[in-house]
């Protein structure tokens, strides 16, 4: 199973790309998360519908019709790392490969949300984007180590 990270915004400061590249290189083969940039949206001149509509555009064309997506919105289900884990076993079994949405400033536009078929949210705090990219690899790490029986999680 492949696990796609589509995420919104290009040219992450150093320590998002090392914190990112480091949890997801601990990831075995059988789970492998993968990073898709997607490049934001035009906001100059106050537009943000014109950007959102062509991130959104961009999310939509990268995705596979076989996938199984699960957009990060405020407004989705939140999961306890224990819940993640359990989400994670349920992936592993059924060997899909999984989308998780991460859009830009202005969040997911209409057409990747109806596109996903759950949505997730990690916290009802407003989160910078690039630090999510960061909480989503550190979490599927974790969840992956509650699987697996590694020390790395102490819940």
């Amino acid at each position: 199973m492949r696990i796609r990270l589509l995420a919104v915004g290009r040219r992450m400061p150093g320590w998002v790309t090392g914190a990112y590249d480091d949890y997801a290189r601990r990831l075995p083969h059988e789970c492998r998360l993968e990073l898709t940039e997607i490049a934001p949206g035009n906001r100059k001149g106050g537009k943000p519908e014109r950007a959102i509509a062509d991130e959104d555009r961009r999310i939509c064309d990268a995705l596979s019709p076989d996938l199984d997506v699960i957009a990060l919105a405020v407004d989705g289900k939140p999961w306890s790392t224990e819940q993640l884990a359990g989400q994670m076993r349920e992936w592993l079994a059924d060997g899909r490969d999984r989308a998780l949405l991460v859009g830009g400033p202005d969040g997911l536009g209409p057409n990747s949300l109806a596109r996903a078929n759950r949505r997730w949210s990690l916290s009802p705090l407003t989160l910078p984007h690039p630090l999510v990219r960061v909480i989503l690899a550190e979490q599927l790490f974790r969840a992956h180590s509650i699987l697996t029986g590694h020390p790395y999680h102490r819940g």
